[in-house]
């Protein structure tokens, strides 16, 4: 005998979504102008929610734009926010603008990813920190957490490699609480099984120094020794899915040498 799989109903979903935010009933009946027995009565089936409150509901719980639109099948309606390629003609002022950000960026290192880790764009500047890098990791689409955590790629030139590290598995981690990603799930299962480089240190040398606002990267390049600082910028109030899920990671230089050394290779 065959067991169908039946996929969850938008009350469920609703309601999944309002435990992982941890707000109540009550609560979100007050922020969507609602009321606590409507929403019982929709997370358990006795009501369907029209398209509007389901959006409603949606923007209230912080739901990746990605499962509004599940939530909108789930309810019995067409999605409502379209899902581009890159290379569709309505995104190309969008692909034009983030070049251009790139390209003036440098000579520091900055590159665009997807809601997978994929690079869809970068600098010159990132070929410096993939220097050495197998060819195998570098196969497109190369993946940020793969490139940068595999023991042959990145991760044996990071001098402080156990930090930046466990950086980067919390940083999945957070995404992982509050997204519904397979994909993503299973690339944290992958690269969070990595093992260390060989003859990585327990603590990051003493003379790399430490920054007191935030942790640095430091890598080895070419014998110097280059700190970068990371920042993540996303998109406010995207309407389509794949420019939601964009990100945009820039690296400053941690100190006055790495940037000389920058300008003085990239410059």
């Amino acid at each position: 005998m065959t067991t169908a799989t039946v996929a969850p109903g938008v009350g469920a979903l609703l309601r999944s979504w309002r435990d992982r935010r941890r707000i109540s009933q009550l609560e979100l009946a007050l922020r969507a102008d609602s009321s606590a027995r409507h929403i019982s009565f929709i997370e358990n089936g006795r009501a369907r929610p029209s398209q509007e409150m389901v959006l409603r509901l949606a923007e209230h719980l912080d739901v990746p734009v990605r499962e509004r639109n599940a939530l909108l099948v789930a309810a019995g309606y067409a999605p409502h926010y379209p899902e581009a390629t890159l290379d569709d003609p309505a995104l190309a002022g969008l692909r034009a603008g983030l070049d251009q950000l790139l390209t003036g960026y440098e000579p520091y290192p900055a590159l665009v990813m997807n809601g997978r880790y994929e690079v869809v764009a970068a600098n010159a500047g990132v070929g410096l920190l993939m220097a050495g890098v197998p060819a195998h990791l570098t196969r497109s689409p190369v993946n940020a957490m793969r490139v940068t955590m595999h023991p042959e790629g990145i991760a044996r030139r990071i001098l402080n490699y156990r930090q930046w590290r466990a950086h980067l598995l919390e940083q999945m981690q957070r995404q992982l609480a509050l997204l519904r990603s397979e994909p993503l799930r299973t690339l944290y299962e992958e690269v969070s099984a990595y093992p260390l480089p060989e003859n990585c240190p327990d603590e990051p040398p003493k003379t790399i120094g430490n920054l007191p606002f935030a942790l640095p990267m430091v890598i080895e390049h070419e014998g110097r020794v280059l700190s970068f600082i990371s920042s993540v910028a996303t998109f406010n109030t995207p309407m389509d899915v794949t420019v939601s899920e964009l990100a945009v990671e820039t690296f400053l230089p941690g100190n006055q040498e790495t940037a000389a050394y920058l300008r003085e290779v990239l410059g």
